[in-house]
């Protein structure tokens, strides 16, 4: 009998429900496939290792970030749960039901709606899973043998991670109800809610509360300085600030509003600032928490997008395109799919000194080489904004022959950085002293090519056939040769390039994962309430208020509170950019993408919001 009225109370308010259910499955499709993006891999082959680990950390740290959003969704969302049941609960006590029936009713009702939810989301995630590990292994340029998305493991920590919550959920049910009173049951909504009206203390809280953000918001521009120490300082400073501000400022503007007769008295502006002043007192802790990850998701999808701009920075620190140190067959057969826009050869001499065993060889170059003009390198530089840059420059035989001089060792290094011996020492000699030297001229050719970005793939297989060449070359010796293909342009733009598309793809999902949990989360402490106004929107009925007031002010109230914590949460991104400043060139690039990502989803669980909250507090003949 108690699961047929159980059944029947689901049916009656099946629209919530789904909500619920629906965000439920979202959040667990989104951790498997995190889950299993970051943990698979069976299909991993040498080449591409590096560049699939750096994704697996960044997708592992992912799952850190989603578990703990998680974790705070999940007790929102069974709060909801539990304020839409506990009345119909109290009524079946009022019957005669037993109080331990009731618990197990409660407890197996929190456990069948969260694994129905989780089967149903590892299933969409295997699908997502599949589509996102294909745009990945693209973008990275990955090969991986028979990449699928069902990955057993990752199901299974899936299924246990929430098993482990729904169960901890479904008993904080019971024992909520078990050790709650049927008056207490039936008229819980209807507790008044306890205001402080220490008018001093919430004066001095809302100066912290500025004051703390602001400490926040410098210690984030002002990196340079305070380097790691920045990151501390603001979290403390900023999740302080932003909770002060919530528990007195904004309550501060809302008293101020309610002072002002002629805004009071218009339309209902009296009636919704008594329920904002309500709502933010008792909405304190939540709409902090919504602020803060709010902050977390847009800076996360902003700061991934701009990641793929490091991409940008490697080109830049490298001059030349691709290096060739001798041809060979296959060398020259990669070299007719690659369009060379400039070539330019460097000659040298290596001059072993076998009795100087920690570094033996001498790279020997003419003045005359050098003086060409020909030669030229990237220069790295930090401006006077703290921003890295690079600038082109070309070889000095005279700095170079300085060994005093930072500009000739730069030279230097960067010289021996374009042979085989990258950690030879370079001498700088007249042509006559070179070519007395008693070692065989050595060539490299350093090309730049054009289209590097569209025509990658060759240019990348004509570098590797180069450097395997080299290495495979009987006259040298693996003691003296130092070529990876790591060291070269294409080589950098790989590993960097996979780095980035790690954290773009991660901090897209993940911030679409964040928004989409924080706005159920105020979504359903908002719905949570609603049946404890139901009482003052039927007075307001009773007394003759038009229905479109009526929708007017709950669309106002509830868009305020959907405003706040959004417009703090804009304004934490904007000032935490700048700590990003010291590793991406321009953090704000593109800004206007995940804004508008942000802005169309949380208007559209604003709407959701309003719609579902005016279902619940109006009268259905009202409608």
């Amino acid at each position: 009998m108690l699961w047929k009225l159980s059944l029947t109370g689901i049916k009656s308010r099946f629209k919530d429900y789904l909500v619920l259910f629906s965000g439920l499955t979202f959040a667990s499709a989104i951790f498997y496939m995190f889950m299993s993006i970051a943990t698979n891999t069976s299909s991993l082959k040498g080449s591409i290792q590096v560049a699939f680990s750096i994704t697996r950390v960044v997708f592992g740290f992912g799952i850190a970030l989603l578990a703990i959003i998680t974790l705070v969704y999940i007790v929102y969302a069974n709060s909801f749960l539990l304020s839409m049941r506990q009345k119909d609960y109290g009524m079946y006590m009022m019957l005669g039901a037993r109080t331990s029936k009731i618990g197990s009713l409660i407890f197996l009702e929190t456990l069948v709606v969260g694994f129905l939810a989780t089967i149903l989301g590892s299933v969409i995630g295997i699908g997502l899973t599949q589509l996102v590990s294909q745009l990945l292994i693209s973008q990275l340029g990955l090969h991986l043998h028979k990449f699928v998305g069902f990955y057993l493991p990752a199901l299974l920590w899936t299924l246990l991670f929430f098993a482990v919550l729904f169960f901890l959920a479904a008993l904080w049910n019971r024992h909520k109800l078990i050790k709650s009173n049927v008056i207490n049951l039936l008229r819980e909504n209807q507790k008044p809610v306890k205001l402080r009206h220490n008018t001093a203390w919430k004066f001095i809280e809302a100066i912290l509360g500025i004051g703390l953000l602001a400490v926040g918001y410098w210690a984030m521009a002002d990196y340079k300085e305070l380097m790691t120490n920045s990151i501390v300082i603001g979290f403390f400073t900023i999740v302080i600030g932003s909770y002060f501000v919530f528990d007195s400022f904004f309550t501060g503007v809302v008293n101020l509003l309610r002072k002002n007769n002629k805004f009071k008295y218009k339309k209902l502006h009296s009636f919704t600032l008594g329920q904002l002043k309500f709502r933010l007192t008792d909405y304190t802790r939540i709409l902090s928490i919504v602020s803060l990850l709010f902050a977390l998701a847009l800076g996360a999808i902003t700061v991934g997008l701009n990641f793929n701009n490091l991409t940008d920075q490697t080109l830049e620190a490298t001059y030349y395109d691709v290096v060739l140190y001798k041809k060979n067959a296959t060398v020259k057969k990669d070299l007719r799919n690659v369009s060379v826009r400039s070539t330019t050869s460097l000659n040298y001499r290596i001059v072993e000194d076998k009795k100087n065993k920690e570094n033996p060889e001498t790279l020997y170059v003419s003045e005359n080489e050098i003086n060409q003009g020909k030669l030229k390198y990237r220069h790295f530089y930090v401006d006077k904004n703290g921003q890295q840059n690079y600038s082109t420059r070309t070889f000095s035989s005279k700095k170079m022959q300085d060994e005093n001089s930072s500009a000739g060792a730069e030279m230097r290094y960067q010289l021996a950085s374009l042979t085989p011996y990258s950690g030879a020492r370079v001498k700088i000699v007249s042509q006559d002293k070179y070519d007395q030297l008693k070692a065989k001229n050595q060539k490299v050719e350093l090309l730049l090519v054009n289209n590097f970005r569209s025509n990658f793939d060759n240019i990348e297989k004509l570098q590797k056939a180069a450097v395997n060449q080299m290495i495979g070359n009987p006259e040298t010796t693996g003691d003296s040769v130092n070529v990876y293909l790591t060291n070269s342009k294409t080589g950098s733009y790989r590993l960097i390039s996979s780095m980035a598309s790690g954290f773009e793809f991660m901090g897209f999902f993940l911030g679409l994962a964040f928004l989409a949990m924080l706005a159920s989360t105020l979504m359903f402490k908002v719905l949570s309430g609603a049946n404890s106004d139901k009482p003052r929107y039927n007075m307001l009925w009773k007394m003759g208020t038009r229905k479109s007031l009526l929708k007017s002010s709950i669309a106002k109230e509830i868009g305020v509170l959907f405003a706040l914590p959004a417009v703090l949460g804009v304004i934490d991104v904007l000032f935490g950019l700048q700590f990003f400043k010291s590793l991406l060139k321009n953090p704000y690039d593109k800004i206007w993408i995940p804004f508008t990502i942000f802005g169309v989803l949380y208007v559209i669980y604003y709407i959701l919001t309003v719609v579902l909250y005016q279902g619940i507090v109006l009268r259905k003949e009202n409608n």
